[in-house]
């Protein structure tokens, strides 16, 4: 059930923004263990004036490339799964597109998952897979 929000440099290829998504979709499936077909991903195309980043922050430097990456999903996962799902969508990311690994800036929020999300019909869904 993550909700996925990619805001990335408008100036970016059609296949680079998909393999972007699909690298952060593959990394949630492998990471946070959510269904092949939990898949909702917004990408929102940004002009330069409107992606503000300092050049360097905590010794990691940022460019103009820089994609930010916002996932809303139940919370419940463990430390260790974040760290894994972290890295490997920077990585995926990195290996698979001309963005480097250090403009891949992630932010996790977290609700509980279950009555905090509505995938049609104006009802509130208990997805199977979710823990009560």
């Amino acid at each position: 059930m993550p909700f996925v929000r990619i805001s990335l440099p408008k100036k970016l290829s059609l296949e680079t923004k998909d393999t972007i998504s699909k690298a952060i979709h593959e990394s949630l499936i492998a990471a946070f263990h959510i269904p092949k077909d939990d898949y909702f991903h917004v990408i929102e195309e940004l002009e330069p004036h409107q992606i503000k980043y300092p050049e360097s922050y905590l010794g990691i430097s940022h460019s103009q490339d820089i994609v930010y990456i916002q996932i809303t999903a139940g919370q419940g996962r463990t430390l260790e799964q974040k760290k894994k799902l972290y890295h490997q969508i920077a990585a995926g990311i990195a290996a698979s597109t001309e963005i480097t690994i250090n403009n891949v800036i992630i932010v996790l929020l977290e609700n509980n998952g279950l009555e905090n999300w509505s995938f049609g019909n104006g009802e509130i869904q208990e997805p199977k897979h979710l823990k009560k």
